[in-house]
């Protein structure tokens, strides 16, 4: 009787598979559910979305205070980086707490690219404050610095390396409660206000690591575009880089279905779950705005990790620096070359977004037309000339692939599987762009 039903369920949705829209948003068969998807399936058969609340306006940080007092927050921790703290962002998020009453300390030592000694100091302020709400003003280093902080305050017996992603970390699942965060993001291109991710560099193994729990993602993001106003020229530059690669990456990444394993607990779903119909929507838009407003992921990690002399213009920092954005953007062209023939059409829709005459092009030269669209768009930005300019030669590959290496949270969503040697290939690939 079982076997019956199952076989008519099979039918009814096989039947709803091959009557649905065929048009080109929705004609994406390896975006469409599968089947069937019973307990016990190697592949997941589920994605879900969890982010923060969003509040968007002109002005909108001047709220925070009130939010914090709906909260019944009494003590509240205010974290941002030294220069930041200098700018009107801050002062405003100050002059709403002072306001509205809220007794407040300001932690400013958060590490631009933050590592896990600067980690562990933000987290040694937070258990001695024994704060009930933390706010989070700046890019995606104060964010994450934040959410980390939150999280070891909220669980103090903790390791640092306890909630990590494997397989440096033992990636343990977060049960414990945290405080409530409020995050104002002051760049464009991390989108950590959403998100239950934190970055840092892992300073003994050079390395970016990161913890990934949707329990740690901020309770409200405030995002003012009156924020962006403040960013010198490169930031912006950079942060708009995040931005397309991350749309590229969503866009192409493995679909939600053929991500394995399946878990077999909601719990143990993972932040970075793969391409699926809503992200789609967000990704074509995002690569959309940034083509005409700008005018890329795993990777990325070691290239600013092992980052040795450069620093980064327009970045007041007192340590060498490549920015995330830049980083990711630089091994774009080569990146998408080698993931293309997985998914070719959605790279050549991608290039189109980014000014490519796709109209004649075979699906068999998605990768060379996306990549040639990034490396213009690249140099008409003044982008460095790959990674030899930014300090990097062939004798650094290996430190580079041993980087990558451990990012399985995101390169196993990466639409082509890759071996030491492609790694090393690509890395070799993106040492020169034009």
């Amino acid at each position: 009787m079982a076997a019956a039903a199952r076989a008519r369920v099979v039918h009814l949705l096989g039947h709803l598979q091959r009557a649905s829209c065929q048009c080109p948003t929705h004609s994406h068969t390896y975006s469409q559910a599968p089947a069937f998807s019973p307990y016990g399936k190697t592949t997941d058969y589920a994605f879900e979305m969890a982010v923060s609340n969003i509040r968007y306006g002109a002005g909108v940080t001047k709220e925070v205070g009130m939010d914090l007092q709906n909260m019944g927050a009494k003590n509240v921790c205010l974290m941002t980086d030294k220069n930041l703290s200098q700018l009107p962002p801050v002062q405003i998020v100050m002059d709403s707490l002072m306001k509205n009453d809220i007794n407040f300390k300001v932690y400013d030592n958060v590490r631009v690219e933050p590592t896990d000694k600067s980690f562990m100091e933000a987290i040694e302020f937070a258990k001695k404050g024994a704060f009930d709400a933390y706010v989070a003003v700046g890019g995606g280093s104060t964010m994450d610095t934040c959410k980390a902080a939150n999280l070891y305050a909220s669980s103090p017996h903790s390791d640092i390396l306890d909630y990590v992603s494997a397989p440096i970390g033992k990636g343990k699942p977060v049960s414990v409660p945290l405080k409530p965060l409020i995050a104002v993001p002051t760049t464009s291109g991390t989108g950590s206000e959403t998100t239950g991710v934190a970055i840092f560099d892992y300073e003994d193994l050079k390395v970016k690591i990161g913890i990934a729990s949707r329990a740690i993602k901020p309770t409200l993001g405030l995002i003012d575009p009156l924020h962006t106003l403040h960013m010198p020229a490169r930031v912006v530059a950079n942060s708009g880089f995040d931005v397309l690669c991350h749309a590229l990456e969503s866009y192409t990444a493995l679909p939600y279905h053929m991500r394995s394993p399946c878990p077999s607990n909601p719990i143990s779903r993972p932040a970075y779950q793969g391409s699926n119909p809503i992200s789609d929507i967000w990704a074509v838009q995002a690569l959309r705005i940034v083509a005409k407003y700008l005018k890329s992921h795993g990777m990325s990690y070691p290239i600013s990790g092992l980052v040795k002399t450069y620093k980064a213009k327009d970045y007041n920092v007192d340590h060498p620096l490549v920015p995330h954005g830049l980083s990711v953007v630089l091994t774009s062209p080569a990146v998408f070359t080698f993931t293309a023939q997985m998914f070719p059409e959605r790279h050549l829709e991608a290039a189109e977004i980014l000014g490519a005459h796709t109209r004649t092009a075979k699906t068999t030269d998605a990768g060379p037309v996306l990549a040639d669209a990034l490396r213009k768009f690249l140099f008409d930005l003044d982008v460095d000339d790959g990674l030899a300019a930014v300090g990097y030669s062939k004798a650094d590959i290996p430190a580079l692939v041993k980087g990558t290496l451990p990012q399985e949270r995101v390169t196993k969503l990466a639409p082509r599987p890759q071996s030491e040697e492609d790694l090393s290939a690509l890395f070799e690939a993106s040492m020169k762009l034009y």
